[in-house]
């Protein structure tokens, strides 16, 4: 697929990108040579491949699920504006 200079013009208004008349060819030149390359990589076959995360086969660290009371309450409350017992106080909103 080809681009030219229009669609490339109007590629860069709606990416809100200032492009020179000047340099419009150039983008254009840019633009088709991306497509190109997404067209040749359509022509591959992924048939019976998995999604990777990472080109070695790992696992993410994981924890154990617990719920805990993180430990640290004093650091957590110390930026309350108004804590009592251990808790976030907050004023009455409902009658």
């Amino acid at each position: 697929m080809s681009i030219d200079t229009d669609t490339a013009r109007r590629v860069a208004h709606l990416a809100r990108i200032a492009v020179k008349e000047e340099d419009l060819p150039a983008l254009a030149q840019e633009l088709s040579g991306i497509l190109t390359f997404m067209e040749q990589l359509n022509e591959v076959d992924v048939e019976g491949v998995e999604p990777m995360t990472s080109v070695t086969p790992m696992r993410l660290k994981r924890r154990a699920d617990a719920v805990t009371d993180g430990g640290y309450p004093d650091k957590v409350l110390s930026n309350a504006p108004d804590a009592r017992e251990g808790f976030f106080a907050v004023p009455k909103v409902v009658e």
